[in-house]
């Protein structure tokens, strides 16, 4: 049996999947004084939001963007405890430019949230009693969060912890709490105005995972107003690989160890209780069981119940059975000479074609490219990241999966090509990916992306929680707290750090 130097004198913690919940869990844990182990069956931490690199440009895989670097984000507060430095960045802003079916001209999602007001007044006339709405719901919800609540409560300390951050304003969202967005459209007698819900639901299926009409009230106005300033979304410099480098080191200089290439086949427990894991070398093959004190899980619920085997409580995976089906990704990753990239080209654009075709359920690209010298490319080149939700299902009951994947990709060129000056010559490396790339890379199910569609009956108050069925056993990660990235992840691995310090 391999000895992996856990810390008999101190309690011991294994973390199974080093994405960005994961590592932020093993780091905190590390920094204040558990025995940490982190096992991962990738190449290289960070899950969704690592990188790779081709011919001299570097991809981010999945996330492209970052909320919570500003004074008292998620982020700032984490690293600012580990005692390590933010990575640099520069601001998004817009932090969108979504074109609409058949037009030209973008809807800039401003972070200057005047510039934002006079947009969104110009684009949907009639519509500001609704976003006036989503300022007030969103600035006593985020108050709220800042005062880190449990959500949901699963015993007396995680109620506490809730009933702390209550304050009078926060009631204010309490009549909203089983409205969707839909609901809250035909409340300002919005419901028929179709462009505005067709960028609700460009932007909405970014952060929730579903349409306006299916999203919480609550979620949304997080989700639509977390990119203007005070808040705000980043590009970060070098690449998205720097947030789990810099968590990497945070959880190794205070004595924690990071094990990649190691698959976790199981979860063991006895007695209600998670004591260990069954770990498999990639490189040697061996097998072999690792005890621990608190096991954490930064997979999905998914996942969870077949790491779990029999020992998954019946009502915990009969509820995951009866999910609503996940939504894939196909990404296509290009590298550009920069003369394909127009001129004062925003970070960050969203595209809805009117021309059928197989890209997305939603007929839609969400793109991000490159700035000259970002280190995501060569002097003079830059890259362009499109990625589309699809149906996963498709990728896995079909006989020509190499010629899908290849219709998918030549269509989202060709719809690029609207925006983007892509021919032979600019066009210098092509790959995508697809959901079965995503399950062989990130081991997630299928190759789900996003966490879980944010409706009522799994946003929030009614989501899965980080403190599982079972004794010692967590969950981290997209699953308890989707839609804001990075960002969510983070907040449900602070709260697990602090359910765990309680406990002990």
């Amino acid at each position: 049996m391999p000895s992996l130097s856990l810390n008999k004198n101190q309690t011991r913690v294994i973390v199974v999947g080093a994405g960005i919940g994961g590592l932020t869990t093993a780091a905190l844990l590390a920094h204040r004084g558990y025995s940490v182990l982190t096992l991962d069956q990738a190449l290289v931490p960070g899950g969704c939001a690592s990188t790779f690199k081709r011919q001299g440009f570097t991809f981010d895989v999945g996330a492209t963007q970052v909320a919570g670097l500003e004074p008292g984000g998620i982020h700032h507060r984490i690293f600012s405890e580990l005692k390590i430095e933010l990575p640099a960045a520069t601001p998004c802003d817009p932090a969108c430019a979504v074109f609409l079916p058949g037009e030209n001209t973008p809807i800039n999602v401003w972070r200057d949230p005047q510039k934002w007001q006079e947009e969104r007044q110009k684009q949907f006339p009639g519509s500001e009693p609704f976003w006036q709405l989503l300022a007030t719901l969103f600035k006593a919800s985020w108050e709220f969060q800042g005062r880190d609540p449990v959500l949901p409560p699963r015993n007396l300390w995680d109620l506490f912890q809730l009933t702390k951050a209550l304050r009078p304003n926060t009631l204010i969202t309490a009549p909203f709490t089983f409205m969707t967005v839909g609901d809250a459209l035909r409340l300002y007698g919005l419901g028929n105005d179709q462009r505005l819900r067709t960028f609700l639901d460009l932007q909405l299926k970014l952060y929730s995972q579903v349409s306006a009409e299916e999203t919480a009230l609550l979620y949304a106005a997080t989700a639509l107003s977390v990119s203007q300033s005070p808040q705000g979304l980043y590009h970060l410099q070098g690449s998205m690989q720097v947030l789990s480098d810099r968590l990497v080191e945070s959880l190794e200089r205070d004595g924690g160890k990071l094990l990649m290439r190691h698959t976790v086949e199981k979860i063991n427990v006895e007695n209600g209780q998670a004591n260990g894991v069954v770990i498999r070398n990639q490189k040697t093959g061996e097998v072999w069981t690792e005890k621990a004190d608190h096991v954490i899980a930064n997979v999905t619920v998914q996942d969870l119940v077949r790491l779990l085997g029999e020992k998954a409580p019946s009502g915990y995976k009969h509820r995951v059975e009866k999910l609503p089906p996940a939504s894939g990704a196909f990404v296509v990753y290009i590298g550009v000479d920069k003369s394909a990239i127009p001129y004062d080209c925003p970070p960050h654009l969203q595209f809805m074609y009117d021309i059928n075709g197989p890209i997305g359920e939603n007929n839609s690209l969400f793109v991000s490219v490159s700035h000259e010298g970002d280190g995501r490319a060569p002097t003079g080149k830059a890259t362009i990241i499109a990625s589309s939700f699809v149906d996963f299902t498709q990728w896995w009951h079909t006989e020509n999966y190499q010629e899908l994947k290849e219709k998918f990709t030549q269509d989202a060129i060709s719809k690029l090509s609207q925006y983007f000056y892509l021919k032979p010559e600019t066009i210098i490396y092509v790959e995508a990916a697809t959901p079965k790339t995503f399950a062989h890379y990130t081991g997630r199910e299928k190759g789900i992306v996003g966490g879980i569609g944010q409706r009522i009956p799994t946003f929030g108050p009614f989501g899965f929680a980080n403190r599982t069925p079972i004794n010692n056993l967590w969950l981290v990660g997209d699953s308890t707290h989707p839609g804001e990235g990075t960002a969510g992840v983070s907040y449900s691995a602070l709260t697990v750090v602090r359910q765990i310090q309680a406990q002990n």
